[in-house]
């Protein structure tokens, strides 16, 4: 099986902060920070980001100066410090967001108490949407920076009781460790491990239709999550198998993609299929074939859609279909 490597970076990968772990527990840096008008802010409500130019098909990020941000800090949401951001935060972030040159702290935070979070913003910033929605089409900081947020901020939410005894969890490490009020026990951020991959044999790709999918005529690649004493080749391996009953042999890994929703890292890859009959599991699956590189070339002719452009899914397909 030829060795394809990937074309370009995925969406939300190309992340431009300094994450700086060590400052997280520097208390009064933080609280300095949070405190500077040159901070930036990345609010996130009920799993939605703010983004602007969405409707002139020119989506950007918004990042609220801290200046700008107090009615979002009263709102009394869990926020978490993401990092620092060099230079420019980005073109055209929108009335309200900051500008100017040099380091700025970079924070999300989650206003989804609110019912009606447009009063918290200044005027005329853009709206929240789910990311899934915006589009974007090539890798852009900026994207990976909401994506960023999204994730934190959905793990913040979720992880307000201890695991190991049910009582209440106080944010420390500047909200990325969730520590015990009664046991002390620490919870770390969770990133879920999932394969996804493109089987292929001869001049044929293995596409499916999940259960889950939310168009009715879309075909993508299988993934699946890896369990526990497994190496990512076996996963790849047995969830071919086990979804559409196609032996993989060669297994070659093509790249990453963090993908927040809610909070898996999906880890792309190729697979030799060693057989062509297909044995569907009817309970994860509603259909899989194998796919010429004409069917796929021009999917809509042949009555079915790709996944979406900022997918892995995608990219994994668009890189196998440019080779020859």
């Amino acid at each position: 099986m030829t060795l394809i490597l990937a074309s370009r970076p995925n969406v939300y990968s190309s992340n431009p902060l300094d994450r700086i772990g060590a400052r997280r527990e520097d208390a009064a840096w933080i609280a300095e920070r949070l405190d500077d008008p040159d901070s930036l802010f990345v609010p996130v409500w009920r799993s939605r980001n703010l983004v602007h130019g969405l409707d002139e098909g020119a989506p950007e990020a918004v990042y609220i100066s801290g200046e700008a941000a107090s009615a979002l800090r009263m709102a009394g949401g869990p926020w978490v410090f993401l990092g620092v951001l060099g230079d420019q935060p980005g073109e055209g972030a929108g009335e309200g967001a900051a500008e100017g040159a040099g380091e700025r702290a970079v924070f999300g935070i989650d206003i989804s108490a609110a019912d009606d979070p447009v009063p918290l913003l200044p005027d005329a910033l853009g709206k929240f949407v789910d990311l899934r929605a915006v589009g974007w089409g090539v890798a852009k900081p900026e994207a990976s920076i909401l994506a960023h947020a999204r994730g934190m901020l959905h793990w913040r939410v979720r992880h307000r009781f201890c695991g190991v005894c049910g009582a209440p969890c106080e944010a420390k490490s500047a909200g990325h460790v969730m520590q015990c009020t009664a046991c002390e026990a620490q919870h770390f951020p969770r990133t879920d491990p999932a394969v996804i991959m493109l089987v292929i044999r001869g001049d044929h790709a293995l596409l499916g239709h999940s259960q889950r999918f939310p168009r009715a005529n879309m075909y993508s690649t299988l993934a699946g999550f890896v369990e526990p004493g497994e190496t990512l080749e076996e996963a790849v391996r047995r969830e071919v198998f086990e979804e559409s009953g196609i032996r993989a042999g060669a297994v070659h890994y093509h790249s990453s993609q963090p993908w927040p929703f809610p909070g898996n890292i999906m880890l792309g890859f190729y697979a030799e299929g060693l057989n062509e009959e297909i044995t569907i599991d009817t309970e994860e699956m509603i259909d899989v074939r194998w796919f010429s590189r004409a069917e796929i070339a021009d999917p809509e002719q042949h009555g079915f859609v790709l996944p979406r452009v900022d997918s892995i899914a995608r990219r994994l397909i668009e890189d196998w279909m440019a080779t020859t």
